[in-house]
């Protein structure tokens, strides 16, 4: 079996935001932003449960330690690992992301439209779950334009400050997969009821055709965690 990575994670993304504006039009991409903020949520919140327990203020300082993921070395021997450049670290942290795994795995789906409502929605639900008082904007996106603009409102990191996240609390694609997979699957039935469960189904079928069957079986198997607390 393959290693997980975030373009598989971006392939879970892409076919539900794929099926469910195909069936369901504008309120599927609104479900499908909706399950997109609150798989989001959930991730921040786990972040600020760990920062909380040691003793950390919930800053952004405390968020770049506390990300539950680091880039897989499948996608950096791909040449699609993040990359980008800071334009300023103080008042605002104003920081420009011009290569990533999930723009990458959405355009070879077609789905750049999708990649944008995706990364328009993640990262400041994830920063609203970790802690709701601080302001993160992602007013461009690189699936339509040169890159991501991201701005981590009143910030003051210092000029060059770099932040090593804790190896401890870092977690394989595998569970990110799961997590998503289950979140989006477990949104879109509740909305959408008989006709979501064979969305998420089909999501699951899709999955296993590109990836393989061992691979779907990991993501079912992680039906029963949850994902609100560590």
């Amino acid at each position: 079996m393959k290693e997980f990575t975030e373009k598989n994670h971006a392939f879970i993304a892409g076919n539900f935001y794929s099926l469910l504006t195909e069936k369901f039009g504008e309120r599927g991409e609104a479900a499908f932003v909706h399950a997109t903020q609150r798989y989001a949520e959930q991730r921040g919140a786990r972040m600020a449960q760990r920062a909380i327990r040691d003793g950390r203020t919930l800053d952004f300082a405390t968020y770049r330690e506390y990300g539950e993921w680091v880039n897989t070395q499948s996608v950096k021997e791909e040449g699609c690992d993040n990359q980008g450049y800071v334009v300023s670290y103080s008042p605002d942290f104003d920081e420009r992301v011009t290569m990533c795994p999930w723009a990458a795995q959405f355009k070879e789906m077609n789905l750049q439209k999708g990649g944008t409502v995706y990364c328009t929605h993640l990262d400041n639900s994830v920063v609203r779950g970790f802690n709701p008082y601080l302001v993160f904007e992602v007013p461009q996106s690189m699936h339509e334009h040169g890159s991501c603009i991201q701005i981590a409102r009143g910030a003051n990191f210092p000029e060059g400050k770099t932040f090593q996240k804790h190896k401890e609390y870092l977690r394989t694609f595998d569970y990110h997969c799961g997590h998503i997979y289950k979140t989006f699957s477990s949104i879109v039935i509740a909305i959408f009821g008989a006709e979501g469960q064979v969305i998420a189904s089909e999501v699951l079928k899709r999955f296993a055709g590109e990836y393989g069957d061992d691979m779907a079986d990991v993501l079912t198997r992680y039906y029963s965690t949850d994902f609100d607390v560590i």
